[in-house]
């Protein structure tokens, strides 16, 4: 594990406290109606954002940006999701479409995702390398990480050349900073110091010589 923690703020669209509450309510009210088919609802809500609206930038912008008012969004939504996807689905879409939140779709998505972490007892972990990790050494990572914390950790491996070498790891909002580049600058700082702190021994041996 790192040897230098520090708080670090996570840029995310969840970060706005409204936008959050939000989309918080209809999270868990997905989950909660999901029940025990909470992790197969989730997996076609994460294709429907994935491969249905990323995919298909006119589509997105129709049904999501405001363009279409509630009436058309719902026609859009029984006509393009009803006959394929679940019958669960698609009234969540509905909901979403008569409360005009469809704009929030890809938070709420989010925001699902992660709550269905929690309940589970997990939670993701940003862990950034020099070079992608293979699956030995992330599961070393992920040992170490599981030792340290009460919760089953979901590695999402980032990488980043200026590290030089070691990790960076990200657990919520704090980062533990075990990069060789981290140490390079922590040792620069030591030795800065120790070099100010020499100077100024040494203006008070001459301004105090020995013997006055």
């Amino acid at each position: 594990m790192a040897d230098v923690r520090e708080n670090a703020r996570v840029k995310s669209v969840l970060d706005d406290p409204s936008t959050l509450a939000i989309v918080n309510v209809y999270a868990k009210a997905f989950l909660d109606a999901a029940g025990a088919q909470a992790g197969e609802q989730i997996e076609e809500f994460t294709s429907f954002v994935t491969d249905v609206l990323d995919a298909n930038p006119e589509f997105r912008t129709i049904l999501i940006s405001g363009v279409a008012n509630r009436d058309e969004q719902i026609q859009l939504i029984d006509r393009v999701v009803g006959p394929y996807g679940s019958e669960f689905f698609t009234n969540y879409l509905r909901v979403l479409a008569n409360h005009e939140r469809l704009d929030l779709l890809p938070q709420i998505l989010e925001a699902t995702q992660f709550e269905f972490e929690k309940r589970h007892g997990q939670q993701r972990v940003q862990v950034v390398s020099v070079s992608p990790l293979d699956d030995a050494a992330l599961g070393r990572v992920r040992e170490k990480i599981a030792s340290a914390f009460s919760f089953d950790p979901i590695i999402e491996n980032v990488t980043d050349p200026k590290l030089l070498g070691g990790l960076v790891i990200r657990v919520n909002n704090t980062v533990y900073d075990g990069s060789l580049r981290s140490r390079l600058n922590q040792l620069a700082k030591r030795m800065q110091q120790g070099s100010l702190h020499e100077i100024q021994s040494g203006r008070d041996r001459f301004s105090h010589p020995e013997g006055d």
